[in-house]
Order: C-alpha cells, then sequence, then structure tokens
C-alpha cells in the first residue's frame, strides 16, 4: 500500500486592506517608526484532486464599513475567480475567531467548521468580560459559531490534528487563546499557512509581536513552531503580509496583485 501523501495547491486570496504605519503593528515600537505598512487581508484555499479546503471566511462590506477597513474584492469573488463556489465547500478550518477571520454569515452555507477546543472556550468565556480583549471580535460571530455546534456542522481539535491526508492543524496560541496554524503537504515541501500566529514576515525574523495579543511569551515561543512545522522558513507564509502577493507567482494573469499561489517556489 502506498504511502505518499496527496499533495495540494494553495491559493492566497486576498479580500480586504488596510493601511497602517510601522509602529502599529509592533508591541514597544519606536514612534519614529513611520514607513508605511498596511495590512492585507486574506482567506486561503487548499485544492487537491477531489477536494478544497478553505482557511478562513473574511468579512463581508458591512463589516469593512463598521472596521474601517477597504473590502477590495468580497472573498467569494476571489473563490469564484479560482473556479471555487462557496456553496460547495465542505470544509472550512477557522484559525481563530476574529471579526477578520470568521465573519461572512452569508457564505459556506454547507460547510463544516473545523475549530480549537482553546478558541471556542476563549471565545464564549470569562475574558470576554473585558473590553480590549473582546474589541477584535464580534459577538453575532460567536454566537452563529455556537449555533453550528448544534447543528452538527463544528469538528473541535485539541492540539495536533490532521484534517485529511496531507492536512495537520497546530494550536499555536499566543495571538488568541486557540489560535491554530495549518500545515499543507505541497509539491514544494510542507507549507504552513501561520494566520496571525505571525501577521507579517517581519514577526518571525525578528522576533518581536503584533499588539493585538492574548500571550506575549506564546506568540513569540509559536514563531519557532512555524519554522518547525515547515519544509523551511521561506515555507512559512505569515497571515497578513503584503509581501506574500509580491514574493508568490499569481494564480493568472487576470489574478495579479490579488491571489497568489504560495504552494509555488517564491519569485525571490
Amino acid at each position: 500500500m502506498s504511502t505518499t501523501l496527496p499533495l495540494y495547491e494553495i491559493y492566497a486570496v486576498k479580500y480586504a486592506e488596510l493601511a497602517r504605519k510601522a509602529y502599529s503593528n509592533f508591541i514597544g515600537a519606536d514612534a519614529h517608526e513611520t514607513s508605511d505598512m498596511p495590512l492585507d487581508y486574506y482567506v486561503w484555499a487548499i485544492v487537491g484532486d477531489n477536494s478544497v479546503y478553505v482557511v478562513d471566511t473574511g468579512f463581508d462590506a458591512a463589516m469593512a464599513a463598521k472596521r474601517g477597513r477597504m473590502l477590495v474584492n468580497p472573498v467569494e469573488r476571489g473563490l469564484e475567480a479560482i473556479g471555487i463556489r462557496h456553496a460547495d465547500v465542505r470544509d472550512v478550518i477557522v484559525t481563530h475567531m476574529h471579526y477578520d477571520h470568521c465573519g461572512n454569515a452569508a457564505l459556506f452555507e454547507n460547510a463544516c467548521f473545523h475549530l480549537q477546543d482553546a478558541e471556542m472556550q476563549y471565545a464564549t468565556g470569562r475574558y470576554m468580560c473585558h473590553r480590549k480583549i473582546k474589541e477584535p471580535f464580534e459577538a453575532d460571530d460567536v454566537a452563529r459559531m455556537v449555533k453550528r455546534v448544534f447543528e452538527d456542522r463544528v469538528v473541535f481539535h485539541d492540539g495536533t490534528d490532521e484534517i485529511a491526508p496531507g492536512i495537520t492543524v497546530h494550536r499555536i496560541g499566543g495571538h488568541t487563546k486557540g489560535l491554530q496554524c495549518v500545515r499543507v503537504a505541497t509539491r514544494r515541501g510542507n507549507v504552513v499557512l501561520a494566520s496571525d500566529a505571525s501577521h507579517f514576515y517581519a514577526h518571525m525574523e525578528t522576533g518581536r509581536a503584533f499588539p493585538v495579543v492574548y500571550n506575549v511569551a506564546e506568540l513569540i515561543e509559536g514563531y519557532a513552531t512555524l519554522y518547525r512545522l515547515a519544509s523551511s522558513k521561506a515555507h512559512v507564509i505569515p497571515g497578513h503580509d503584503p509581501l506574500v502577493l509580491e514574493r508568490y507567482p499569481a494564480a493568472s494573469e487576470s489574478t495579479r496583485g490579488w491571489i497568489a499561489r504560495v504552494d509555488l517556489d517564491p519569485l525571490t
């Protein structure tokens, strides 16, 4: 019997953006770090021969307006550009439950959602009594996930688990209590979708932390885990870095600057 794992394509699909200065993206930043360092917002699609897995669900136009973000291409349009209808998706991996990773209530009505036990505990427990901690959460998103539990549409994971052959989730924590990354087998090796375990390449490379955080020590320790899980440091994909779209080939000429193939070798 062959033990060869399936190999997947991975698409980084940008749907929104936010202009920021560098000092806003690091704990303890110098006020003189005034260079532009915008955030891009992504969802990711993992595509196999006969399967599709979506990582995170993004947010919609109403949430973009509420939060002051620029919606550049709705999530469903980005998925359609690579041949994926959201209604056909059967598995969604939610890295964590911040508004920009588990919104879009109208999408994925036929999917099962994969979530860490610790994240549901975090989002529905005593920590949400604190204003600063609950700011990145939306009560409607959390309530919707609870409803899915009662509809038998949530699969819980505790630490490391296999979603499918060649796709595993790993609790990292740090940014939120139950944040999970996703490791995917591809033709170039094991690619790790870090999500907000590292917002930018610069966080991992310099050992610094993004200001929205549950546990700083756990966050920084997580960088080593991301690197250990990946085939090389170049195989780790941060969660919000515009450089992802510069470093990796576009999915097609029409999606340049919008959708990248991170299962392929970097351009630089």
